[in-house]
């Protein structure tokens, strides 16, 4: 259970580093799911490097979590790939405010 919350931390973490340097205007949703992908694909980086002594796939560290969100980031926007907006979190923040 411990190991969900971590992921879901760092996550938020490198994907709110991610979509800050490729600017990019996502969803708190969207950014764990963009953290979390970018931990995948670094870990798998990584492990084809230096491969680990457990043989068990782990994900990546902060550093690398954050590089492998940048990367789908980078992907989505050459292949013009949009993430979904949240539009009825807007519109119940709208009527909240108003």
């Amino acid at each position: 259970m411990l190991h969900l919350v971590w992921y879901i931390l760092v996550g938020l973490i490198a994907g709110i580093i991610a979509k800050s340097i490729m600017h990019a205007h996502l969803t708190i949703f969207w950014t764990i799911v963009l953290g979390i992908i970018g931990s995948i694909i670094g870990g798998a980086v990584t492990h084809m490097f230096v491969p680990p002594r457990d043989q068990r796939f782990h994900p990546a560290g902060l550093i690398f979590s954050t590089l492998g969100a940048i990367l789908v980031l980078f992907v989505c926007y050459k292949l013009k790939i949009r993430f979904p907006h949240c539009r009825i979190a807007r519109e119940w923040w709208c009527k909240l405010v108003t």
